[in-house]
């Protein structure tokens, strides 16, 4: 476990209190099971590493996105230019209230 910062003390690990029960084939079972050992963890250790990242990775890509400098003063320039609005919107500003007519 890791230790908390200059206590000497070990930080403890979040409370495991649900589980997910999955079926899966024998075939990809040993695949998890050779790249969790590849990488020093349990099959549990290794499947919840991984699927909480993939779930991190879905949720960054509908919230944060990159560009380069000159696209980015591009998409800045669309959304800060006002969309022209649509000819029934500018017509029913143009009618006199129901209470003026």
């Amino acid at each position: 476990m890791p230790l908390i910062a200059d206590t000497g003390r070990e930080a403890k690990a979040p409370k495991r209190d649900t589980t997910i029960n999955v079926r899966l084939s024998v075939k990809t079972r040993d695949l998890i099971d050779t790249a969790a050992d590849l990488s020093g963890k349990s099959r549990s250790e290794f499947i919840l590493e991984s699927a909480r990242q993939q779930a991190i990775d879905v949720l960054l890509d509908q919230r944060l996105f990159s560009l380069e400098e000159a696209e980015y003063a591009s998409f800045v320039q669309i959304l800060d230019r006002a969309p022209e609005p649509p000819e029934r919107l500018r017509a029913l500003f143009n009618e006199k209230a129901p209470w003026e007519r």
